[in-house]
């Protein structure tokens, strides 16, 4: 099931990704061309307070064409640990600090084209604790019972694939799916 790269092409550089066109062996010893875009990963955080109300952010996302509700998350840094990186994230985008960065797992959101990994954090026990931002981001914050949030997936409302994720991971953690 193994294919192996027998040739490889950079078409793209980018400030986050790498665009490769590769030539792979196939198990059968014929040749295939993929494309691959190449992510240095990222994280992800379900940033929960004491009254089980989860922070979400909303921000326009070119890629669907309008405003889309998520949980906090971003890119790593080269060298980067992902708790450091979800620590910042978490900062930058929400204003706050956890007390408490449970790893909850990862996955690849689409390893059909994309080495990008998401690392998922359960943050508690939170502090206010605010850093400067990405200038290029405009972002709003909003808090809600995690409940709400999990009826916003329900029902078809929130559509970004980590926050639904993340959600769900934490709601059957706490045993409330």
């Amino acid at each position: 099931m193994h294919e192996t790269i027998i040739r490889t092409e950079h078409v793209y550089e980018g400030r986050v990704i790498k665009l490769d066109r590769l030539d792979v062996r196939l198990p059968d010893g014929d040749t295939a061309k993929r494309e691959l875009v190449r992510h240095p990963g990222a994280v992800a955080i379900v940033a929960l307070d004491e009254r089980q109300q989860v922070l979400l952010v909303r921000q326009f996302r070119i890629a669907a064409g309008r405003v889309l509700t998520e949980i906090p998350a971003g890119t790593l840094e080269p060298g980067e640990a992902p708790d450091v990186c979800a620590e910042r994230e978490l900062q930058e985008e929400t204003g706050y600090r956890p007390g408490r960065l449970q790893p909850m797992g990862g996955f690849y959101p689409a390893p059909g084209y994309t080495t990008e990994y998401i690392h998922l954090f359960l943050a508690t026990d939170l502090v206010e604790s605010e850093l400067d931002g990405d200038s290029d981001e405009y972002i709003e914050v909003d808090r809600m019972p995690l409940a709400q949030a999990l009826a916003l997936i329900a029902r078809g409302e929130m559509v970004d694939g980590k926050s639904i994720i993340g959600l769900m991971l934490v709601a059957s953690r706490l045993g409330l799916i």
